[in-house]
């Protein structure tokens, strides 16, 4: 097997140093959110004259009072190893197909598998095995997802919670769609997040400005439409999505990611905690909390807080890393109200289509019935989700560049930090997406490849028996990646 080259092997080691600097990655914020926003950074200025995204058309966004933390030193030579240089030479499709070939005949993929490979810099498909067949992705539909979102609203855009007054004595609690807002006094993970205390407090602080010690607190979810409940049913891996949710409606009150126990009623739970903080902050609620809507002549003035998200760039890295399926779903939502579409499942399906035509990506075959993946009926071809990855990483489009830095890095972080850990090599070199259904098992990402080509890749099976012998199929695919110059 080659050698990967030792600039390649730097790309690694500048990977792995990642980790052996935690501890100063720590006090700028945490691995994937501190880490890839510097990337992201470095990214954008070096894109400078790149296309910029289109405004939001539902309003402008805002500021936001938290600082971004300290760049640590190791950054820009995370993002240098990653590109790769653009003079490398392409690899060739028979090349390719002696590589990857007698991989596919892993027993453990299932009855459908596909794949494709993608030079970054041309954008053209160099392999492919059933490229264009469509399959079932599971969550690489969230690479989907991102792409569409960041194309229409922007990296910088961020979600609003706020506060107006309604009448004399009636506040309401204005969802925002931000399924990241946090009730917690330590939000954990290190995560930049909107306060639903801070929202509380500013309140108070404006209620007493006004005179006012006494209240009627309603709640306003009507940003979002439609069936709350996802179609696979209550479900710890997702809560009900509404626009109004503290820390992912998670019941545990400490996880950050992953499956747990949600709340039946995101958004009467939300409401409930703001309505006590309200209370220990010296106002007085009156009668019970219930759903209304804010009203439709409310105007700037009647507005009492407000606090935002983490940028929409922040939000699709961690998506990505964490697998976030509500992110995802809001995310969908806000993607289909920047279309003028309404922000339910159906809407956002239909704005993520029209998002990904638009920027010239051919859809025959895809289908989309959610933004997590978590839909069966989900469908796309391996080279639509390898083309869209090659797309993220155009300078034409810097807006896109967090669909390439929130990917989980192989043997390191997200869903990936378990996997690429064995002597078949890839840790560190593999940058992807990964999908896992019942049956189903998919792998999206990119590679630099032993003669320093920037590569995009995607493997798709459906029919799998065993979910870890299936992941380590296609583990082994992309990491022959990394070791192939495959020109001959």
């Amino acid at each position: 097997m080659p050698v990967p080259k030792n600039w390649q092997v730097v790309a690694g080691s500048a990977a792995a140093g990642l980790a052996v600097a935690l501890t100063a990655v720590a006090a700028a914020g945490p691995w994937e959110s501190g880490q890839r926003t510097a990337e992201r950074a470095i990214a954008a200025s070096r894109d400078g004259q790149g296309k910029q995204a289109r405004p939001h058309k539902k309003g402008a966004t805002g500021g936001h009072k938290g600082a971004l933390a300290p760049v640590p030193p190791a950054a820009p030579e995370v993002l240098a190893a990653v590109t790769g240089p653009h003079n490398a030479p392409v690899p060739t499709k028979a090349g390719l197909a002696g590589r990857l070939g007698p991989l596919l005949y892993d027993g453990a993929l299932g009855s459908l598998t596909t794949g494709a490979v993608v030079d970054a810099v041309s954008g053209r498909t160099v392999w492919g095995q059933r490229p264009g067949t469509p399959a079932v992705p599971a969550s690489t539909t969230k690479v989907a997802t991102a792409v569409a979102s960041l194309s229409l609203l922007g990296a910088d855009h961020r979600l609003t919670t706020s506060v107006v007054a309604a009448g004399k004595d009636r506040v309401v609690l204005v969802g925002g769609g931000d399924p990241t807002l946090t009730a917690r006094a330590k939000p954990g993970g290190g995560w930049t997040a909107a306060s639903l205390r801070t929202l509380a407090s500013d309140t108070v602080r404006a209620l007493r400005a006004k005179g006012v010690r006494s209240v009627r607190l309603t709640y306003d979810t009507s940003l979002f439409t439609g069936p709350a409940v996802h179609p696979i049913g209550h479900n710890d891996n997702i809560a009900p999505v509404t626009a109004l949710m503290a820390d992912e409606a998670r019941s545990d009150g400490k996880s950050v990611k992953g499956p747990a126990a949600r709340h039946a009623d995101p958004a009467a739970k939300a409401a409930e905690a703001f309505a006590d903080l309200l209370r220990k902050g010296g106002v007085k609620v009156e009668g019970a909390v219930k759903a209304g809507k804010a009203p439709s002549h409310a105007q700037a003035a009647d507005r009492l807080a407000e606090v935002r998200s983490a940028p929409l760039a922040d939000l699709v890295e961690r998506m990505l890393t964490n697998s976030d399926n509500d992110i995802a779903e809001a995310l969908a939502r806000h993607t289909a109200l920047a279309a003028d579409r309404p922000g339910s499942f159906s809407g956002g399906a239909k704005a993520i289509g029209s998002a990904l035509r638009e920027l010239g990506l051919p859809l025959k075959g895809a289908r989309f019935a959610d933004g997590s993946g978590l839909d069966r009926t989900d469908h796309l071809t391996a080279e639509q989700l390898a083309r869209l990855l090659a797309l993220a990483a155009d300078p034409d489009h810097p807006e896109l560049r967090p669909v390439l830095t929130g990917l989980p890095v192989a043997g390191f972080s997200g869903s990936l930090r378990e996997r690429f850990t064995s002597s078949r090599g890839g840790a560190g070199l593999v940058r992807a997406k990964t999908g896992t259904l019942t049956g189903v098992n998919a792998l999206a990402g990119t590679v630099v490849d032993a003669d320093g080509r920037l590569l995009t890749f995607a493997f798709l099976t459906n029919g799998t028996t065993n979910p870890v012998a299936a992941q380590s199929a296609l583990d082994r695919l992309a990491a022959g990646l990394t070791t192939c110059g495959c020109r001959k």
